[in-house]
């Protein structure tokens, strides 16, 4: 069984992304509910349950929030997407400062945009609109959907309406 269940926080918060067997012991064990079905079952000896696409949890967890969460290449990545802000692209993909540290930049958040190889070389050390290289969304802390989108290749249709502004 390859699919991935969504699980949500009580608030209806996406939290992660787990196995159809891991969702199953947090429904048996009563930790969970069932939010939407997959319309398939798994069978034990003597019980057949449906499969769940997304569950939440019945108590609160308690995440960090977005501005704390730690700064990584792969989170600055699943937050823009997988592509350049500048272009679009979708190939040799890095790290882009929009204030370059030679000029003060920081690295934080609200001043770091994933780019691809060439943007990258082009912008150099200069501000984007000297250059006239305007980033396509204004950096931001990440959305807790944008790590549940960063660990599926796709995204099934009904995580859609819990994931909010993650999807694009």
């Amino acid at each position: 069984m390859s699919q991935r269940v969504l699980v949500l926080n009580s608030t209806y918060e996406p939290m992660h992304v787990c196995s159809p067997h891991r969702a199953i012991v947090l429904l048996l064990k009563g930790k969970a509910e069932t939010v939407e079905f997959t319309g398939t079952t798994m069978r034990s000896e003597r019980t057949v349950l449906p499969v769940p696409q997304v569950i939440r949890l019945l108590y609160y967890v308690r995440l960090p929030r977005a501005e704390s969460r730690k700064l990584s290449r792969h989170a600055v990545l699943a937050r823009d997407g997988f592509r350049c802000q500048y272009c679009g692209g979708t190939r040799h993909l890095t790290i882009d400062h929009i204030i370059p540290r030679s000029r003060g930049g920081t690295t934080s958040w609200d001043n770091v945009v994933t780019s691809c190889a060439s943007c990258n070389t082009r912008k150099g050390a200069s501000l984007p609109w000297e250059v006239g290289m305007l980033p396509l969304q204004r950096p931001r802390p990440p959305l807790p959907g944008d790590f549940v989108r960063a660990t599926q290749r796709v995204v099934p249709e009904a995580w859609l309406p819990y994931l909010g502004l993650a999807i694009v």
